[in-house]
């Protein structure tokens, strides 16, 4: 219906935004590959242009690409903005090369800025000439997404490419004003990732601790964290911060209120306090500049370190796949947050069967109705042609086992599981399902695959889609008495594993551990890793930890409740779901099954024992290299164990003799836990 002809006020505002649109598109652009140049040439990410611009970081990628134009004001900004990327990266304007090193390096009082061009106030390096110096002097300028701070005579920051930076801070509150003007951050994960993954990450030295008036330990041990009423607490707030409802403990955040749409959070990690000694973090005592250079590996590879490694496991999988995604009104154009179908966005109760024991769907409910979907502790003697011809046992343990499970794995998503009665069994959709397979016909040298005991099941039990489909495969009739079955269903934790698996090769080939040599090399390569760097190595097991805690999270148990079947806060996280880390642990058990029953047929050779992912065979010759076989290329069989660097290939866990593995079984023990360490 045509607009009132009287309302004037507003068809003259309607006609002027249009002309403004008109004359906005006559403001020439460079061609959208030197846009991206002139970026990249400038160290800046398109997170960051997208945060001066206030759009979305999607927008910059689509100008750069050519798939859309930036429209009205935002245009005449963006073509302001490259002008000045391509007036500053002219030689006239570039200043003197950079020093290695902190060497002549002014301090810069925390809290103050030093000059810098005003177009780039956190990101173009600082250059500066005092009144009685002809030439000017470089100062050094703050990168990568995290600093770590120890104090001699002064406070001084250490980056992640070896730089340092004297400070003047005087207090806590001081060191983080300073943090927030540093322009310390790295960019978001997933264009739709949370602002807090952006939070620079400012790790404390005990040196730097008590320089900043914090006690050397916790008097809490119970809630670990510092009292409420301590000065330190009383400052911060006085200064405008405030803290997260975990208080000021290990790792704690601190933030200031969002003014004009932008976040102002600061992620600390107090190592005096255990921050990264503790919960998953075994680093070896490192300088602040190996300490630096660690956690920036560590940021590249997976995320800057949040919390425990569980919790950065638990939080590189909303990093990658966010709960909220940009969504375009499509009637007023306008951008806003709404739910990612591709993500966890929503607190789901697991079903009946899925509960762990403590949770409040638990109460009333008998043994047999709980879902056993865990690894294997099972173990067995050897027979008497194994006690005589091999001398041996070797332990083959698979790298990153539960990690390689999830990769590609089909799990529930946002919507809660639909019960139903006699359901046909469907291994494309993910659920439990209640069956009998008691029936089955299973070899008494192999595990096994439908029990955490490897004992074989003697009536109905709750399994997962992967078990079942894995007893379809060993042509076992499958018939499901009921089922909880999730219909909203995709592969959620494939990103997260990939991510994992390349810091991981990454950090092996760093180590001198390569793929695709042969398996011989491969374990001559694995015997040097005792001597080699102990800072890479404890990066390596901070990244196997976090793959290991994270999938944990998905199944987090209470802290500090005694009253049983009573609801503990992780309930409340979309990221809690039993039900994934119980297809994820049935994946990874079905699969080394498969692999133990095909080398089996093949060779003869089967399992002593198997704990979680290590499994012990019986050896001629004290080497894994006399279990599997070398394969046409000498990296193994496909189908079969192998050894090798990448997830989901062995290495050799450890070595005994048979005797050794009678008495630990005579024992009542499980061979297989002690195979790395006998004198444990």
């Amino acid at each position: 219906m045509p607009a009132d002809h009287g309302d004037e006020a507003e068809l003259f505002a309607r006609v002027d935004a249009l002309l403004a649109d008109l004359s906005a598109k006559r403001i020439p652009l460079p061609p959208p590959l030197e846009r991206a140049r002139l970026r990249t040439a400038a160290g800046l990410s398109t997170a960051q242009l997208a945060d001066v611009l206030g759009c979305l970081t999607e927008d910059i990628e689509a100008w750069e690409t050519g798939a859309r134009e930036p429209l009205a004001a935002r245009r005449a900004a963006y073509a302001r903005l490259l002008q000045g990327l391509k007036t500053l990266q002219q030689p006239e304007h570039q200043g003197p090369p950079p020093r290695q090193g902190p060497t002549h390096t002014p301090a810069l009082k925390a809290g103050k800025k030093a000059e810098q061009p005003s177009l780039f106030p956190a990101t173009t390096p600082v250059t500066s000439t005092p009144r009685n110096q002809a030439a000017p002097v470089h100062t050094v300028q703050p990168t990568g997404p995290l600093a770590v701070i120890d104090h001699a005579s002064t406070l001084t920051a250490h980056f992640t490419n070896g730089s340092q930076l004297p400070l003047e801070a005087d207090d806590l509150a001081s060191l983080l004003q300073w943090t927030l003007r540093s322009g310390l951050r790295r960019d978001k994960l997933s264009p739709q990732g949370l602002d807090s993954d952006c939070d620079p990450l400012i790790v404390l030295t005990p040196a730097a601790s008590a320089a900043l008036n914090l006690p050397a330990a916790l008097d809490d041990r119970a809630r670990l964290r510092l009292p409420d009423s301590h000065p330190v607490i009383t400052h911060l707030q006085q200064a405008g911060f405030s803290l997260t409802r975990r208080g000021f403990g290990p790792w704690p955040r601190v933030f200031r209120p969002i003014t004009n749409n932008k976040r102002a959070s600061v992620q600390l990690a107090i190592t005096a306090w255990g921050a990264l000694t503790q919960d998953g973090w075994n680093l070896p005592p490192l300088s602040p500049t190996d300490l630096a250079r660690i956690l920036g590996l560590y940021s590249d590879r997976l995320l800057t370190p949040r919390g425990s490694t569980a919790v950065c496991g638990e939080e590189l999988m909303t990093a990658l796949r966010p709960p909220t995604r940009a969504h375009r009104d499509p009637d007023n154009g306008r951008w806003t947050s709404a739910p990612n179908p591709r993500g966890l966005h929503t607190a789901l109760e697991p079903a009946p069967p899925e509960a762990p024991d403590a949770h409040p769907l638990a109460r009333g409910r008998l043994p047999e109705q709980a879902m056993d979907e865990e690894a294997w502790d099972w173990t067995r003697p050897p027979n008497d042609q194994e006690t005589t011809e091999f001398p041996h046992v070797v332990g083959l343990d698979t790298n990153l086992a539960f990690a390689a499970a999830a990769s590609g794995l089909p799990v529930g998503l946002n919507a809660p599981p639909r019960h139903i009665l006699a359901p046909t069994f469907n291994k494309k959709i993910p659920g439990a399902w209640f069956c009998d397979l008691s029936h089955a016909t299973l070899d008494p040298r192999l595990p096994s695959p439908f029990t955490a005991t490897g004992q074989a099941p003697t009536g109905p039990a709750w399994y997962t889609t992967p078990t079942l489909g894995y007893a379809q495969e060993l042509k076992i009739e499958v018939r499901p008495i009921e089922a909880y079955l999730r219909d909203d269903h995709g592969p959620y934790l494939t990103s997260w594993y990939e991510r994992i698996r390349d810091a991981y090769l990454a950090t092996m080939a760093e180590l001198g551990v390569h793929q695709k040599i042969p398996q011989a090399d491969y374990l001559a390569a694995m015997k040097k890793l005792a001597t080699a760097d102990p800072a890479l190595r404890g990066l390596l097991a901070a990244i196997k930890a976090t793959a290991k805690g994270g999938l944990g999270k998905l199944r987090e148990g209470p802290r500090d409740i005694t009253a049983p079947y009573t609801r503990w806060s992780a309930l409340n996280k979309p990221t809690w779901r039993p039900d994934i880390r119980a297809a994820v642990v049935s994946r990874a058990r079905v699969t080394l099954h498969r692999k133990m029953r095909k080398m089996g047929e093949e060779t003869g050779r089967y399992p002593l024992a198997v704990l979680s992912d290590c499994a012990l065979y019986p050896a001629h010759k004290p080497t894994a290299l006399n279990v599997v076989p070398p394969g046409p290329d000498q990296q193994g069989v496909s189908g079969f164990i192998r050894l090798g660097v990448n997830p989901g290939l062995a290495k050799e866990e450890g070595v005994q003799t048979m005797a050794w593995y009678q008495h630990q079984h005579t024992q009542g023990l499980n061979p297989a836990r002690y195979i790395k360490n006998a004198t444990a």
